[in-house]
């Protein structure tokens, strides 16, 4: 009997897969913190002899390599990628027999990338299901554009065809397995579904039910922007990405967090937003476990700058530094645990926060600025009529392009207006950090809402 585990990473939004026949185990696109897949398969009580990965990731640092370093695994990967490490090089048509009930075919399905590949996985002549990384996801396809523009229009055509072989190829009781689509911005479009099968994505995934050429102009009509830190993700994962170093970071005192936050680095509270707000040190900026941590905090920070994590508990900042080195943050300059008491001997800063309710009241009285720092393609469909549209990911290199006065900070559900309020305040603005959902609550308490099209929440 085959089972098939998905490793989840919420918050990069992808899955790793452990497929097993109850003795022997292959891994299919793992993350870098390759304990996680290490402690499955012994909990489990399997094997691990073969890995396969289904392209170069442009959303993490990729944890195969280190993976079948560790365990002796085969370490399988399209032998037109062009890498600087052994591997077992694998072509379209290839056919690996992991065990007597597992067997793995290779096929090619450019599109995410050039050299992408997916695995379909056969057991006792029936097929499973196809691990298909960035190519056929959940009502979705991968977006073909992180390679750069030039070869977008290229990309996107190579991927209508590869999920239109995949659909061919395949029967639709076999299971649909993406590495993506699960909040990655390596998807082009998000879905809430948690499964699917070929024959349901035959039904519903837009690329299996409009022509081409529908399909490729909405596609490309709904790219967004996409992580910043995604440039370097490559170049990593072609080296050869070791095991991650998660050791304890060096002890920072209140004197050193000064240090470092006057020379400019970044010292970052992990506490949620409302915690922060009560008190914080002047200076630094909040990034919250609750959320989107890594993807916000490696497209935001200029590549290189030393990371100094504030957590409550060491807990805290192991969950951080675990989250960093998936993106290749591999080392925290240094970390502090406690409370902001303990992290200066200064007066700690407040922020001030409020909800849609509470901005519709002020501007009726007072002039006040409104900044959404949601991205251009959610502010398009929807947006306060006379609001600012400085995009989260743009804001540390355009401070200077927020008017002058007092400023009330919002996106969809709060997550990244406080992220964008500790940057405003560090820089001396005077702010107000909305957290509340702009999709429920800004029409409904009078706000005037200029909309395009219905909106869906992105926090």
């Amino acid at each position: 009997m085959v089972t098939i585990v998905p490793i989840e990473t919420p918050t990069l939004g992808d899955r790793s897969y452990l497929a097993h026949d109850g003795q022997v185990a292959f891994v299919v696109d793992p993350q870098r913190d390759i304990d996680r897949v290490l402690d499955l398969a012994t909990a489990t009580g399997v094997r691990i002899t073969h890995v396969f990965e289904t392209h170069i990731h442009n959303d993490y640092v990729a944890g195969g390599l280190a993976l079948a370093n560790v365990t002796g695994a085969a370490y399988h990967a399209n032998a037109a990628d062009e890498v600087a490490y052994e591997r077992v090089p694998v072509v379209d048509g290839d056919v690996i027999d992991v065990s007597d009930a597992l067997r793995v075919r290779v096929i090619a399905t450019p599109g995410h990338t050039y050299t992408h590949l997916s695995y379909s996985l056969e057991s006792q002549g029936e097929h499973v299901g196809v691990f298909s990384g960035g190519s056929l996801l959940f009502g979705s396809t991968g977006r073909p554009d992180l390679l750069g523009p030039d070869h977008t229009h290229a990309l996107v055509r190579h991927q209508y065809a590869s999920v239109h072989r995949l659909a061919a190829e395949l029967p639709d009781g076999a299971q649909v397995l993406p590495t993506h689509g699960f909040g990655s911005f390596c998807s082009a479009t998000q879905s809430e579904a948690t499964s699917s099968t070929i024959g349901q994505e035959k039904r519903a995934n837009p690329a299996l039910t409009q022509g081409e050429k529908d399909y490729v102009e909405e596609l490309l009509a709904g790219l967004d922007a996409y992580p910043a830190y995604y440039a370097h993700m490559g170049a990593a994962n072609s080296a050869g990405p070791g095991a991650p170093d998660l050791r304890t970071p060096e002890p920072a005192d209140a004197e050193a967090l000064r240090g470092r936050i006057e020379a400019g680095e970044w010292v970052v509270d992990l506490r949620t937003r409302a915690a922060f707000a009560t008190g914080y040190v002047p200076g630094t900026f909040n990034f919250g476990l609750d959320g989107q941590f890594a993807t916000y905090l490696g497209w935001i920070i200029p590549w290189g700058t030393p990371v100094t994590l504030l957590g409550e508990s060491m807990e805290q900042v192991a969950e951080a530094q675990r989250e960093l080195v998936r993106i290749g943050i591999d080392r925290p300059a240094a970390a502090a645990t406690g409370s902001p008491r303990d992290w200066t001997d200064r007066p700690l800063q407040n922020l001030d926060r409020a909800t849609f309710a509470d901005l519709a009241q002020v501007i009726h009285h007072r002039p006040v600025v409104v900044l959404d720092v949601r991205r251009e393609g959610e502010w398009r469909e929807a947006h306060i009529d006379g609001s600012v549209n400085i995009p989260i990911h743009e804001l540390l290199g355009r401070v200077a392009d927020v008017p002058v006065g007092e400023v009330w900070v919002h996106c969809a559900a709060g997550y990244r207006a406080s992220i964008a309020a500790s940057i405003l305040t560090a820089a001396g603005s005077r702010v107000v950090a909305v957290d509340d959902s702009f999709a429920e609550q800004a029409t409904v308490v009078g706000l005037p809402v200029v909309t395009a099209h219905p909106h869906t929440d992105v926090a």
